[in-house]
């Protein structure tokens, strides 16, 4: 056979396979990506799964698959695995080859260093064929959720937990109750104790019923965050780092409070990812589906400002017919958010205030200073 009959045939083999990876390379793959849960706190770390499934005949010589994620998931680097970083996004590629009728499954470890709601719906799918030609791409799409919420801080880390602003008048409005101001009897709720059940009261009307302690067996507490960091500022928020340690300490005293049975809200004068301009209020309820109905909600606001400080204490909170303990996280007090204050005391509710500063340490130096501490300890 003479050379030219031999670079005919491997000119059409070439052809062929080329055409053939080219039109049924991707039938019977299929490409799934998820995480191994569907929320956790800034710093956790959790696992992104590449499950890859050749089911044909015909092997994949190579297939690349690449994404963009957010730059807040920190990628651990690891084999066949390229991860090139800017400052909102990263580009995330691996490379698979695959034998007839094989599952192949990858995890990559992933840090989550930052709060958000999280989305992955699209890869893009490169395959090649024998001789190492790229033959056919296309676009896969997934539907991918993680949300990543605020980091949870140790709640002696927050000022009002050791500072004046708490003082007796907290820790007998919502910390504890007072066992000695009893008026009547109430219904059963989610955290009271067996000692507060009032067992006449239960037999004559068929249903539990507890002694009603005033108003300090009662409380209703209610997180605001105030995403203006000066008060000149407007729109665009000039200090994000500051908001986040807000939302930070929201959710801890969120958690610190649930965790004794108190009803808890909160009201935040930005708005979340999917509802511009709409300021976020979540009025007070109980129970640890609250809590992570919270969670949820500080995950998806977007670092913004709907309106001023002042505008939402006095036409969001004064809705409320009931008093509530108000814990106001907000790094400045001008003299409209004091009158506001004022105005909300008058009504029967009571305000203590959070101040959030920069001297204070950051979230990361917090956990330095703590590992630093257990090791000399």
């Amino acid at each position: 056979m003479s050379i030219s009959w031999i670079v005919i045939i491997a000119a059409l083999l070439f052809f062929l396979q080329f055409r053939f990876f080219a039109r049924w390379g991707f039938r019977g793959l299929r490409i799934e990506r998820t995480f191994n849960t569907t929320h956790c706190h800034v710093g956790d770390e959790l696992l992104m799964i590449e499950t890859i499934v050749n089911r044909k005949l015909a092997p994949i010589p190579w297939l690349r698959l690449e994404s963009t994620i957010h730059a807040g998931l920190i990628f651990n680097q690891m084999n066949n695995l390229e991860v090139s970083s800017g400052s909102l996004f990263q580009n995330h590629r691996s490379l698979f080859s695959l034998m007839p009728y094989t599952r192949i499954v990858r995890r990559h470890r992933v840090q989550a260093a930052k709060r958000g709601w999280y989305k992955l719906e699209t890869i893009a799918a490169t395959m090649g064929d024998l001789v190492g030609m790229q033959a056919a791409s296309t676009t896969h799409r997934i539907f991918v959720e993680l949300l990543v919420y605020p980091r949870l801080v140790h709640h002696d880390d927050i000022p009002i937990l050791s500072s004046r602003w708490q003082g007796d008048v907290t820790v007998e409005r919502w910390i504890m109750s007072d066992p000695f101001l009893v008026s009547g009897v109430r219904e059963y709720r989610y955290g009271d104790t067996m000692n507060s059940i009032h067992w006449k009261a239960t037999a004559r009307s068929q249903k539990l019923q507890v002694y009603n302690r005033e108003f300090t067996a009662d409380p209703r507490l209610l997180i605001v965050v105030n995403s203006q960091v000066t008060e000149t500022m407007w729109d665009a928020v000039t200090d994000p780092e500051l908001v986040e340690k807000a939302l930070s300490y929201a959710a801890t005293l969120a958690e610190h409070a649930v965790s004794r049975g108190i009803p808890v809200g909160f009201g935040y004068n930005g708005w979340l990812q999917h509802e511009p301009g709409v300021p976020v209020y979540c009025a007070p309820e109980g129970g640890w589906g609250q809590l992570e109905h919270l969670f949820q909600t500080m995950a998806k606001l977007a670092i913004s400002c709907a309106r001023s400080c002042e505008d939402f204490l006095d036409y969001g909170i004064e809705l409320e017919s009931e008093a509530l303990d108000i814990i106001l996280l907000t790094a400045f007090v001008s003299d409209s958010i004091a009158q506001s204050i004022a105005r909300l005391e008058a009504l029967g509710h009571s305000v203590f205030i959070v101040p959030l500063t920069h001297n204070l340490l950051s979230l990361n130096e917090q956990e330095v200073a703590s590992t630093h501490a257990d090791a000399l300890s």
